[in-house]
């Protein structure tokens, strides 16, 4: 197939590129090198120096590979870049993770919040209306949130809902309740690509992922040259990376609030399969098809217990240290959630065990020396927007 991946330079985009590469496909990899500018903006860095994507890219090719082809473009702030690409390439699918992932960060102000929402429901449209025009047959496998769902007190279903009401029955998208304004441009861009196939007769996949964790997939074989970005701050890190590197540095493992905020996760090598099985079993024309994408649910004090516990094993005695939560979330909430589709199509789970956890920890262990104290501590309250100083420290648990 050709294979276009939106967002190229990403956490996922650059893994993406190399998993469909190998496997034979032509793969066209867009980015504006966007995300590395948002890191410096905010003072963080990954875990381990990550090359270019041109550099990744040609390394990949040196190693008597499938290459992948690099264009750089904005697909929010040039129209016409999309509309060149379906044009020119003729995708079969169209893999879109190009859009800012942050929930702190559309959270710092104003100014940050009008570009999230810019970024990526602009950038989205600009897709959608290049696929309309010039290859309505593709398949856009669009990366979503979980998030985009909220903590509803009943069952959360994959994207659509059963209801009746007054006597008389329908189908409608899911209600969503977003965490933040990162994931109201989520809701947006899902109601936008619903449209579409309602109305264009376009197909699409909706991946409401969870919080993926992990840094390798066989591909990159160990190899520096062909990593991905592994950030545990407080803007682009997640919650498993955090703790991991704060283990290995003998800081405590800080907990938001109570830490009973439970969510959906999944290793990075699930993420590949996922985005594999959706592009091989395409959705009909005409249809938004939603699949929620995660394998696992923890709450934050179940993850920081096995971080504790692995790190133990490493010679690691870690304690764990509430903070003032600085998001405006349900700390005490239901949260069941379906997530049958992807298992159907023949997604086999990686699931997180000490093994996984160990692994990330010998990671941060090497490049202890490399860890910035810098977003250790959250900056952003959602009420106030970015901070000056970290939350203060509340309770400490062993």
């Amino acid at each position: 197939m050709r294979i276009c991946i939106l967002g190229g330079d990403g956490y996922l985009g650059w893994p993406t590129a190399m998993h469909f590469a190998a496997r034979g496909h032509d793969v066209v990899a867009v980015d504006n090198g966007a995300k590395r500018s948002w890191e410096e903006s905010v003072d963080v860095v990954p875990l381990d120096p990550v090359p270019t994507l041109e550099e990744r890219a040609e390394h990949w090719r040196r190693g008597w590979r499938r290459p992948i082809e690099v264009v750089h473009g904005d697909i929010a702030g040039d129209p016409g870049l999309m509309h060149g690409i379906c044009r020119d390439f003729k995708p079969d699918a169209i893999i879109h993770y190009a859009e800012q992932p942050s929930a702190p960060f559309s959270m710092m102000n104003q100014e940050s919040a009008l570009y999230t929402q810019h970024n990526n429901v602009q950038g989205n449209l600009n897709v959608m209306f290049a696929m309309r025009d010039h290859c309505p047959d593709a398949h856009l496998i669009k990366l979503g949130t979980m998030g985009e769902y909220g903590t509803p007190n009943i069952d959360i279903e994959e994207g659509w809902l059963e209801l009746e009401h007054k006597g008389r029955r329908d189908r409608v998208l899911y209600p969503k309740k977003p965490h933040s304004l990162y994931h109201l441009s989520k809701v947006h861009d899902s109601h936008n690509l619903e449209f579409a196939c309602r109305v264009w007769n376009l197909r699409v996949t909706d991946l409401n992922q969870g919080v993926v964790y992990g840094i390798e997939t066989p591909e990159m074989d160990g190899d520096p040259m062909l990593c991905t970005s592994f950030h545990y701050d407080d803007i682009f890190g997640t919650v498993l990376n955090r703790f991991v590197v704060q283990a290995v540095i003998g800081m405590p493992l800080t907990v938001y609030g109570n830490g009973r905020q439970t969510r959906g996760y999944l290793n990075i090598r699930d993420t590949l399969q996922c985005v594999e099985l959706a592009a091989l079993n395409p959705s009909q024309p005409g249809e938004f098809r939603v699949y929620n994408q995660f394998t696992e649910q923890f709450s934050i004090m179940e993850l920081a217990r096995r971080v504790q516990k692995a790190a133990l094993n490493l010679g690691h005695v870690v304690t764990l240290q509430h903070v003032a939560n600085p998001r405006a979330e349900q700390e005490d909430h239901y949260y069941k959630a379906v997530h049958a589709g992807l298992l159907e199509l023949g997604l086999k789970p990686h699931l997180l065990d000490d093994e996984v956890l160990v692994g990330m920890l010998e990671r941060a262990e090497a490049a202890a020396g490399r860890v910035s104290e810098v977003g250790l501590l959250p900056r952003v309250s959602w009420r106030h927007g970015l901070q000056e100083e970290s939350a203060p420290c509340t309770a400490a648990v062993s």
